[in-house]
């Protein structure tokens, strides 16, 4: 890290694509379960618009084009993420290293909703490293690309957004971050980033610093 900025007091964490390896198994579901309210969307296509979004984003996104989604969508994709999560989920590589050697207060901030961040840190055993320190959407008025969220977490955790890092994979989550007045770090280690330049994109979105490895985690 560089050495003229002093290390920050509280660390906050995305879930999907940063702690979890969840982002493609994520779009796959989301994919999958449009297609069976007949909609039709492909895995990249779900990537490049909902990468760090909240299920109201997608509501959204088919209100804006005149469309209405079904009210048995969101009930049935949840179930097959938790389904597919609880099968298949993995964490980051080296993610558990960095976490239980942190002496920096940390939590989670995700867009994902509180059952789905559970199951994935039960599932991957990270949730002993967070206990209670898991904040969500569901908490705040507006999901990411605004600031609430990473302000809420911040706000809990008794730190100044001046002094927080935030960890994150997407171009909405570093909009975010940035929103907030914090330090924001790009992680670009997941596997929806394999094929995809993710160091420019994540930097175009303003993040201060972009990293492929958690074993790089404090290395400038």
């Amino acid at each position: 890290m560089d050495q003229s900025r002093p290390k920050p007091d509280l660390i906050i964490f995305d879930c999907d694509g940063v702690l979890v390896d969840s982002e493609l198994l994520s779009c796959r579901c989301l994919s999958e379960v449009l297609a069976e309210f007949g909609f039709a969307l492909s895995e990249e296509q779900a990537l490049e618009l909902f990468l760090g979004r909240s299920t109201k984003a997608i509501e959204q996104h088919y209100r804006d084009l005149g469309q209405v989604v079904p009210d048995g969508f969101l009930p049935r994709l949840k179930s097959r993420v938790l389904e597919t999560f609880a099968a298949a989920l993995e964490p980051i590589p080296g993610v558990r290293a960095v976490i239980s050697k942190l002496t920096t207060p940390f939590c989670v901030a995700s867009s994902s909703d509180i059952d789905r961040v559970s199951l994935s840190l039960d599932v991957t055993d990270l949730r002993a490293h967070f206990g209670g320190r898991l904040y969500t959407a569901q908490m705040v008025r507006h999901g990411k690309p605004a600031p609430d969220l990473f302000l809420h977490a911040a706000a809990q955790m008794g730190a100044e957004p001046a002094r927080a890092l935030v960890i994150e994979d997407s171009v909405s989550g570093v909009q975010a971050g940035k929103a907030a007045g914090m330090t924001v770090w790009g992680f670009v280690g997941g596997s929806h980033y394999r094929g995809r330049d993710g160091r420019a994109i994540l930097s175009a979105a303003g993040a201060d610093r972009v990293f492929a490895r958690m074993s790089d985690f404090w290395e400038a």
